[in-house]
């Protein structure tokens, strides 16, 4: 379960690029009862999504030689400079050089063999999210690759994550922990087995946590979002559901079946 006792190689931030952050800043606010707060004059317009003054997610608008709208998933680091060698040494790529955010911590973005981008950061003054797995909050995230034993190995080498078979109704699932803990954060799926994301290419996912799946995907719809796949029971797990914003940024929501009980 991803928890904010952030350890090296566990999701510690998530943040968003989109073309309209003014249009996003409504979005999330209407869906997931989010407020934005500007990082600062010196921050390029970057903000954060709270609750209650907690830190779910970060955003900022971007253009469109940055790529498209995408929701970004980092990982702690003790050492930027040290992880993004390991990346190159591991056949992945640096995207943007490990750099330091205003003292509150150091960021780098980067790419694993199979071209993910995936971003790293390096606590300082800030240690990561507020808040994680309650209601509005990220509580897992998935990886979709072409090769799920590249991609294995290709994160222990850089995080030391280690990997674990679950059982479900029609195959294995692939879990994902940090070295040393059994606090499971996330999943790798490979991409030909998955219809929704087969033509969309390798990405990572964020799910968000939510009390109410079908009416999350309802009001989604309502404010312009895109439902790529209904509200599905996923036995022993939760009830899940994958959508787009108004501009494009992939992301999923789920009600757990931990939360329920």
């Amino acid at each position: 379960m991803l928890t904010t006792r952030f350890v090296n190689g566990s999701p510690n931030w998530l943040d968003v690029g989109t073309s309209d952050i003014d249009g996003a800043i409504s979005f999330y606010g209407a869906l997931f009862g989010w407020q934005f707060t500007s990082a600062g004059p010196d921050a390029g317009g970057y903000g954060f999504f709270q609750i209650d003054g907690k830190t779910v997610a970060g955003g900022m608008q971007t253009t469109p030689e940055q790529g498209p709208p995408s929701w970004n998933v980092y990982f702690q680091s003790a050492d930027a400079e040290a992880t993004a060698k390991a990346v190159e040494q591991a056949r992945g790529a640096v995207l943007m050089p490990p750099m330091d955010v205003m003292g509150e911590g150091h960021m780098a973005v980067l790419a694993d063999k199979a071209g993910v981008p995936f971003g790293i950061w390096q606590p300082a003054r800030t240690k990561g999210l507020g808040l994680a797995t309650d209601p509005g909050s990220l509580c897992w995230v998935e990886l979709y690759t072409p090769d799920i034993a590249a991609a294995a190995a290709f994160y222990n080498a850089v995080f030391g994550w280690e990997t674990s078979a679950v059982p479900f109704p029609g195959g294995v699932y692939t879990c994902i922990n940090p070295a040393g803990s059994e606090d499971m954060f996330g999943g790798v799926v490979p991409l030909a087995d998955d219809p929704v994301e087969s033509a969309s290419g390798a990405y990572w996912l964020p799910y968000i946590e939510v009390a109410d799946t079908d009416a999350v995907v309802a009001k989604a719809q309502e404010l312009g979002g895109t439902v790529r796949m209904p509200a599905t029971d996923m036995e022993g797990v939760g009830r899940a559901a994958k959508l787009t914003d108004p501009y494009g940024a992939r992301f999923a929501v789920i009600k757990s079946a931990q939360q329920q009980g």
